[in-house]
């Protein structure tokens, strides 16, 4: 039983990563489950044993990447002491991630405007983006910002308007961009809460 347990958590393993690569890569409506077969080298069968159909395989790709961006950010925040670099670790976190595996925008979105409404992967991509939103704000506040909650929307902005740089190769630095636009976006709002007049009118 151990055996076959574990050749079935491998068989998942490889049809995730497959999945992984050929999804975001190609499109979740133009890959079918045969190439994803194909390229995991897995029998027709173990993809029925561990999914039960495209729909689930979907669903769960989409929660494999987004466990591994949570880990990918927290380990970036952790490597930080003070709290607006924290803040900022959105952006540093991107800068290993985008290492051809951002090339084409946002998986979570992309995802999104291709599946239906009542899709459990739209469920889970709204998680993602919500929990980015939820864990970004409690970092601003952390650094001492005045107006966090504003101040987290801008940076939510910038973010997604990275993805869209990096999708359209706008941009030769897209993330460094927009790292360095959050920056002074968090800086000079500091800047004011501590008894600046007013932020600096000189952006990046």
């Amino acid at each position: 039983m151990d055996t076959e347990r574990q050749l079935r958590r491998s068989a998942r393993a490889r049809l995730l990563d497959a999945a992984d690569e050929l999804f975001y890569a190609h499109g979740i409506a133009a890959t079918g489950v045969d190439a994803i077969i194909e390229r995991a080298e897995v029998a027709t069968a173990s993809l029925y044993k561990n999914f039960r159909g495209k729909d689930d395989l979907v669903a769960a790709y989409l929660v494999a990447r987004d466990e591994r961006w949570r880990q990918h950010w927290e380990a970036c925040i952790a490597r930080e002491q003070d709290p607006l670099d924290r803040s900022l670790a959105l952006f540093a976190a991107m800068d290993d991630w985008n290492d051809g595996d951002a090339s084409r925008g946002c998986a979570h979105v992309t995802a999104s405007l291709q599946l239906p409404a009542d899709h459990p992967g739209r469920s889970v991509a709204h998680q993602h983006k919500e929990h980015i939103s939820e864990r970004l704000g409690q970092l601003v506040r952390e650094a001492g910002v005045p107006d966090h909650h504003e101040a987290t929307q801008d940076l939510l902005l910038i973010y997604e308007g990275m993805f869209t740089l990096l999708a359209l190769e706008l941009d030769p630095d897209p993330v460094g961009r927009a790292r360095d636009l959050a920056s002074w976006r968090l800086s000079s709002t500091r800047e004011v809460g501590a008894g600046t007049d007013r932020p600096s009118s000189a952006r990046p």
